[in-house]
């Protein structure tokens, strides 16, 4: 233990620490970390380090000792990491459709059946939100088509694509569109129209053929889920060669969501795909909205039955890699891994401070209703409208992004004024989700330390410091670096 009598305050910068393993991991606002002995961490509480050698040369270089600030240096760290608070709301996610033809067990969305009436986007809707999305500030621009499945109004996908980068020839934005589906209702055209316009891929697949058509039923049809979303990644993969020479920019994403059924499968959700082509994967926890709660017995797990179920996969992934068997990188981990090891940030919405809810992000819904983030329209298919920011028919671009409820989730989601949050040493490279702790404990501002996100969070945090303790793995999380 540490005399806090004998601690010499006037010559330590700010810093926050926590005891990982047998070192001492000390962070700072900029996002610079260092490892510390026992012995070393007391001298420097104590100042009696010797001046000329480490660790007080890192700790000065890192700006861990208040009489060595690099004020220029820090400041500018500091503006990189938080410069996507300069400008307006870039993810713009278009529900074109609620209906969808899978019943998913985990279903985020609560999707209609494909017989039901009035829940499709209509053209004057759809003109109205590319209004919107182009008065934002912010130059970069990504339009993401979700659902529902998002084919089965193929009509007003192709319309926003069309008028977007019609749009976009005064605009000038850096414009991405995307498309988020599970692929069972693709047919030659429609690809060959995707690709041309160069929009990004993203395919619903949650490992091996067993666990996929588990996960994700497809209704009316023997063939099965897995066997579409199979067919068109193959597709993809065989083709991406020559897309690139002809400027297409986007690998195929892939959207996994881990279920129950998932936990024990880990190796072979990674070989299916490496098999299928992919190379960079999200391992993503379930989401507690829509369907999932209802069955969350069947299909859910806790925080720290994820957590070793990742572990073991992101494991797995780095013997891979070492091993030089296949090159493969986990999307969370390296999420993490650009704030640990940069100075950006990669502006992933739900992992920065303040949130993207309504400040880096809208969600549309198929009606024009306008909310925080997709999250925020999932609880208003459950009759809950808080997060509910105005319509695309009646609200202007500043009542949308001035709405109080933007506000509020900014305060809510800034953690350097959150209790136990504000004293985290893994504040510099977290984030917490308002909607998340409203769903699951009932209030924007969470309780961190009941909180299973916050638990999953510093378990992978643990785990990536722990490993960047280890220099052949330390060369192999930073090449995953490089986009």
């Amino acid at each position: 233990m540490f005399d806090l009598k004998k601690i010499k305050y006037n010559q330590l910068g700010f810093f926050r620490f926590k005891k990982l393993k047998n070192k001492y991991l000390l962070t700072n606002d900029a996002g610079e970390y260092l490892f510390l002995t026992e012995k070393e961490f007391g001298d420097f509480l104590n100042d009696n380090l010797k001046k000329d050698g480490e660790p007080y040369l890192s700790l000065k270089e890192k700006n861990f000792l208040k009489n060595e600030l690099n004020l220029t240096g820090l400041a500018g760290r500091y503006r990189s990491k938080k410069s996507f608070l300069q400008g307006g709301p870039s993810l713009h996610i278009i529900v074109v459709t609620l209906r969808c033809n899978h019943k998913c067990v985990y279903c985020h969305a609560s999707a209609q059946t494909m017989e039901k009436e009035g829940y499709d986007m209509s053209e004057k809707t759809a003109k109205e939100v590319i209004e919107k999305i182009f008065q934002t500030t912010s130059h970069f621009v990504a339009i993401e088509f979700q659902g529902g499945e998002p084919l089965v109004n193929w009509p007003i996908v192709q319309y926003i694509i069309e008028e977007s980068y019609k749009r976009n020839e005064k605009a000038r934005k850096d414009l991405e569109i995307r498309l988020v589906s599970n692929f069972s209702l693709m047919d030659e055209k429609k690809f060959k129209y995707l690709l041309d316009k160069k929009v990004g891929l993203c395919i619903s697949l949650d490992g091996p053929e067993k666990i996929h058509n588990k996960n994700r039923i497809l209704i009316g049809d023997k063939a099965g889920s897995y066997y579409y979303a199979a067919k068109w990644a193959k597709k993809f993969f065989k083709l991406y060669p020559k897309l690139v020479k002809k400027g297409y920019i986007f690998k195929m994403g892939v959207a996994i969501t881990v279920s129950r059924f998932s936990l024990s499968y880990y190796k072979q959700m990674i070989d299916e795909y490496l098999k299928l082509g992919f190379d960079d994967i999200y391992l993503r926890p379930l989401n507690p909205f829509g369907f999932s709660k209802k069955h969350f017995q069947k299909i859910g797990y806790s925080a720290g039955e994820y957590i070793k179920f990742y572990r073991n996969a992101l494991n797995y992934i780095i013997e891979l890699n070492l091993k030089k068997k296949k090159k493969i990188r986990e999307r969370m981990a390296r999420t993490f891994l650009i704030k640990i090891l940069t100075e950006t940030d990669p502006n992933h919405l739900d992992l920065r401070s303040p949130c993207g809810a309504g400040i880096g992000q809208l969600a549309y819904n198929y009606n024009g209703d306008i909310y925080t983030c997709d999250e925020g329209r999932m609880l208003s298919m459950m009759d809950d409208k808080s997060f509910y920011l105005g319509n695309v028919q009646d609200s202007s671009y500043q009542d949308i992004v001035g709405n109080p409820v933007v506000r509020t989730m900014c305060l809510a989601s800034c953690l350097e004024g959150l209790p136990y949050c504000e004293n985290c040493a893994y504040n510099p490279y977290c984030g917490v989700c308002p909607i998340f702790n409203y769903s699951e404990q009932g209030n924007i501002f969470g309780q961190m330390p009941t909180n299973e996100r916050c638990q999953i969070n510093m378990a992978i945090l643990d785990f990536l410091f722990e490993k960047l303790e280890d220099k052949k793995t330390k060369l192999i999380l930073e090449s995953w670096l490089k986009r």
